[in-house]
């Protein structure tokens, strides 16, 4: 009789396990991610962040993406690029940071590479997920980057196979003439109509050279997200899917307003479903704050 009971407890016990041990792997199918651009604090300095990102647990995310702009002079000191690694770990290889303006205005770019480890530009992949991280500040000047940057584009597109999304990470308003778009002076707070991706076509602007191949790319079976940083005083949100099923997301800071939101990324690997949503940032920390007092 003892015996039997432990063979029961044994078996109990192996069977809470078992739930115990798929619960966690249940959880573990969800990852989050955060798309945050435009995100530099005003009236300072130009070595900080919007004030509440400072205050942010990123703990709960995967991966954090930057749209761009994150100080408002980010790269003219070596020390403000120590102080943005430390909020949002650079080195992580989640963590992919799209050039902005602001940031690219001071030259030092290598200043990023120093803490991520990477170029300005590259793709990525993991989970079937494939980002493009695209440097937008790019020009005719050094024509050797913008052609690099392009090849990896168009490798990327002619070779994509495994994985269900292709996202492309970007700050600028490149997406002029786009079809089922509204013009870019509507949302963004750019509009590089006649943005160059490549040195040798004067007619490579985004819908003429970049945008065709994404087309492809969805026509395959992969779907395609274009995720840009550089909106705010217009509006903080973009979500449009143009003519040809092509999703295109905006979303950024401005000026410490309460109605900023960020991008929340949820994607589901049990089967690979990616989702999103604009989520108030002031909220959100509202939320962390309510669960550490909890």
């Amino acid at each position: 009789m003892i015996k039997f009971k432990l063979i029961r407890l044994t078996v109990l016990f192996s069977l809470g396990f078992l739930i115990i041990s798929n619960n966690v792997f249940a959880q573990s199918q969800d990852l989050k991610y955060i798309f945050i651009g435009h995100c530099y604090q005003p009236n300072t300095a130009g070595d900080k962040v919007d004030y509440r990102l400072e205050n942010f647990d990123f703990t709960d995310y995967e991966g954090i993406w930057l749209g761009g702009d994150v100080c408002s002079e980010a790269l003219i000191n070596y020390g403000t690029v120590q102080y943005i690694d430390s909020i949002f770990d650079l080195g992580n290889p989640e963590t992919h940071w799209a050039m902005g303006n602001h940031d690219a205005r001071n030259g030092n770019w290598e200043y990023i590479s120093d803490f991520s480890y990477r170029n300005t530009y590259y793709a990525f992949t993991s989970n079937k997920l494939t980002r493009i991280i695209i440097n937008t500040n790019l020009v005719p000047t050094d024509c050797e980057s913008m052609d690099e940057q392009y090849n990896i584009i168009m490798n990327v597109c002619d070779t994509i196979q495994e994985s269900k999304y292709l996202v492309l990470l970007m700050h600028h308003g490149l997406w002029d003439s786009v079809p089922g778009l509204p013009s870019t002076y509507d949302y963004a707070q750019s509009h590089l109509v006649y943005w160059n991706s490549n040195c040798y076509d004067v007619n490579s602007n985004f819908v003429h050279s970049i945008y065709p191949k994404l087309i492809e790319v969805e026509q395959r079976g992969v779907e395609v997200v274009c995720v840009m940083g550089d909106i705010g005083d217009r509006t903080n949100k973009f979500d449009v899917i143009s003519d040809d099923g092509i999703q295109f997301l905006g979303s950024g800071l401005y000026h410490n307003e309460p109605d900023n939101n960020v991008l929340v990324f949820d994607y589901d690997l049990s089967d690979y479903k990616l989702s999103w949503d604009f989520l108030n940032l002031d909220s959100l920390l509202l939320e962390q704050q309510k669960l550490v007092n909890d």
